[in-house]
């Protein structure tokens, strides 16, 4: 269908979706609008997020509704209070000019006296998250009783979140006739079971991921040590003068960690993350959108309806473990026909991943040289000269002053003045990165990088600033790579060290991790109990002589703690290892 006029929508729709600048349907609204006009068959959408999904389920729930009905007849279910108020904000605009009808929006972190007063004038469309929606049934101030659909969006993402008893809950206390509509970006296994309880002979529906700045959209990859990707950031700022984007993290306390360290070091910058009070969320969104902040640092989920058209940059911190999201992440810029940048800070040991969304989604990574202090000093001064030229100049206002001006300045020449202006404004970034440091790593297969596998393992630990520590628990005790690096995320009270190698055997193990965290880790661990065993922690500087002849069964695997998520122990943990060819012929050199 080329227009909504052919898709059976009413005037007053028409007129509403025209003033928002609404032509052309998307490809999901195409579908899905016809189909819940015409039928009540339940609806199973994959959809990704900035497909139009909202108007699609949104626009024909409105036409639907029985105004002179005050009781609520849709409920609309998401995963955050953010896209929750997006949500209810869409569909009042969409119903801008159909009279009588009320959209009420229930979520945490905000008044519930005050939701509850709002149903109680008659809400025919509430948009809630599981939590609060559960919480307002259970007290009885929300009914379902005529209740004729249910919506869940992003539906991957509230079981994701852990909502899935307050989605049980919620939906069996729905009306067996309602019609269900579920959206979502995966069709995983819980998704399948909830719509084979609840839903009644569902069409499946699929479209694409229309990403309208895809083609706008630059994507770099910076490839650096865990220990530089802080310091990454910052020349990323520092090399854009005019940079209006978001940091994604991967997590809220990392979030929280980046942001203190970017504000304290002058940056224009906050945070958004799960923590802050929703009030304190919406300052900062609000402030975003004004352009008072330059840089967002947020989780994904946290970022969940903030819808910004002219973003600079997307940042990628850590690379999620979902390659559709970096999709989605890097979807945020390059939008309204403006050009945008995606950047990736990642590790060596990320090569492959980062492959893998090339060929996937069919897109190119530059893999460039992190800016040096030189590059980024003739930027600002550059920018600073033109703000200079193009500065407005106040005759009026200035002239009374000029007089003074001139005379303290006269015995300046031309160009003494201009080095004194310069350094004066410039001074900050001068001393700054006056000996900074190449913080690139080599790539590999160059002549350096090669030169550097044939270098023993001492040699590169010491250039890397890791020490080897030996630890009395192995494969036989229940440790393995990803609990070894739990256990040491845990221990340091943080993820950001720089972890190289670890090698796992029976009895105990062996890691490589940065020298200067060795002594507190040492402190910490020992004595600790993993698995019934006092773990004992030393370092070590020769490797060992094995006698057992189990010593070809082990595991020897490299890993880094900023890669995914850990279970149980670490904030963060690592994937990967060497292939079994690999591994057999280092255990025969033995």
């Amino acid at each position: 269908m080329n227009s909504f006029e052919e898709i059976g929508l009413n005037e007053e729709i028409l007129s509403a979706i025209k003033e928002l600048g609404y032509e052309t349907p998307t490809p999901i609204q195409a579908k899905t609008i016809p189909h819940l006009l015409a039928s009540d068959q339940d609806i199973m959408a994959l959809a990704q997020t900035g497909t139009g999904k909202t108007a699609a389920f949104g626009l024909p729930s409105i036409q639907n509704t029985d105004i002179s009905d005050k009781s609520t007849q849709t409920l609309i279910l998401s995963p955050t209070r953010e896209l929750c108020i997006q949500i209810a904000k869409d569909i009042e605009s969409y119903a801008k000019h159909s009279k009588g009808l009320n959209v009420v929006a229930v979520y945490g972190g905000s008044s519930i006296e005050n939701q509850i007063r709002a149903l109680k004038k008659g809400a025919q469309i509430v948009v809630g998250t599981p939590g609060r929606t559960k919480d307002l049934l259970k007290r009885k101030k929300l009914s379902f009783n005529s209740v004729e659909r249910v919506i869940l969006d992003e539906a991957d993402e509230m079981l994701n979140m852990g909502f899935k008893d307050e989605l049980d809950a919620i939906l069996e206390k729905t009306p067996d006739t309602k019609q269900t509509l579920l959206f979502s970006a995966t069709m995983s296994k819980e998704i399948r079971r909830i719509a084979n309880k609840y839903m009644n002979n569902p069409i499946e529906l699929s479209v694409e991921r229309t990403n309208i700045g895809a083609k706008n959209v630059k994507h770099i990859n910076y490839t650096v040590l865990a220990k530089d990707k802080y310091e990454v950031l910052k020349r990323i700022a520092d090399i854009n003068p005019d940079i209006y984007g978001i940091i994604f993290c991967r997590t809220r306390r990392e979030t929280k960690e980046i942001a203190n360290k970017f504000m304290h070091d002058g940056y224009n910058s906050d945070a958004l993350h799960g923590d802050l009070s929703q009030a304190q969320r919406d300052e900062v969104m609000n402030r975003f959108r004004k352009r008072q902040l330059q840089i967002l640092v947020a989780t994904d989920v946290a970022a969940r309806g903030l819808d910004i058209n002219d973003l600079t940059h997307v940042i990628n911190y850590n690379l999620p473990d979902d390659n559709e999201v970096y999709i989605h992440r890097s979807g945020r810029t390059g939008r309204a026909g403006k050009s945008g940048t995606s950047i990736i800070i990642s590790n060596t040991r990320e090569r492959r991943k980062i492959g893998d969304i090339e060929r996937k989604f069919n897109l190119s990574f530059e893999n460039a040289k992190v800016p040096t202090g030189k590059d980024i000093c003739t930027v600002q001064l550059y920018s600073l000269i033109d703000k200079i030229q193009k500065i407005e100049v106040d005759e009026e206002q200035i002239a009374p002053f000029l007089p003074a001006i001139y005379e303290k300045l006269e015995t300046l020449s031309r160009e003494d003045l201009i080095k004194h202006f310069v350094s004066a404004e410039f001074n900050r970034f001068l001393a700054y990165y006056k000996n900074a440091r190449d913080i690139n790593t080599k790539s590999r297969g160059s002549k350096d990088s090669s030169q550097g596998e044939r270098r023993s393992r001492k040699e590169r630990r010491a250039d890397s600033n890791l020490s080897r520590l030996y630890i009395n628990a192995g494969s036989k005790t229940g440790l393995n790579p990803v609990r070894l690096i739990g256990l040491i995320n845990n221990a340091l009270d943080s993820g950001d060290a720089n972890i190289g190698e670890i090698e796992v055997l029976g009895k105990f193990s062996f890691f490589e991790i940065d020298t200067a965290v060795v002594e507190k880790l040492i402190k910490q661990l020992t004595g600790q109990k993993f698995e019934g065993i006092s773990l004992v922690i030393q370092v070590s500087n020769e490797k060992p002589q094995y006698k057992d002849k189990k010593k070809k069964s082990s595991r020897r695997s490299n890993y880094r703690s900023d890669r995914s998520e850990s279970r149980g122990y670490g904030r963060r943990s690592g994937k990967g290892g060497n292939k079994r060819g690999d591994r057999s012929r280092r255990n025969k050199k033995r």
